[in-house]
Formats: C-alpha cells, sequence, structure tokens
C-alpha cells in the first residue's frame, strides 16, 4: 500500500473507540516524541475512556514497538 493510501485508512482507522482516537493521531504523537504508553495516554487522552484501556493498550503498544523498529 502506497504511503498516501496508508495515511487515508489510518485517519479513518480508530485505536481508541472509547475516545474516538484514529492511528494517524497515535502515530502522530508518537513521531513527536511520545515514546511510553503513559506518554500517548496523555497526549491523546487514550484509555481514559469506559473500557478503561482494555481495547487500545495493545494497539498503542504495537504502534509503539513498531515506531521503534523503524529507529533501530
Amino acid at each position: 500500500m502506497s504511503d498516501m493510501n496508508q495515511d487515508i485508512v489510518d485517519k479513518y482507522t480508530k485505536v481508541c473507540i472509547c475516545k474516538a482516537i484514529n492511528k494517524s493521531t497515535m502515530k502522530k504523537v508518537i513521531a513527536e516524541g511520545a515514546d511510553t504508553l503513559e506518554k500517548v495516554r496523555k497526549a491523546t487522552g487514550a484509555g481514559s475512556g469506559s473500557c478503561g484501556g482494555r481495547r487500545c493498550t495493545p494497539k498503542i503498544l504495537e504502534l509503539l514497538e513498531e515506531s521503534e523498529q523503524l529507529h533501530s
């Protein structure tokens, strides 16, 4: 998938369903330096919805791992 198509998909892919936070937003805060789960949660509000982060935490950790691999 091209980068442009991936960007479009990321805008519509919800990582945190409770707070309606998309993958694009998560990637942006990670790129801006939120390199831990706590920092991502603080920057986005993810994990503070009704599920308490049970749905989004694994997805956030996966994005953090992907980012770490890209920068290694």
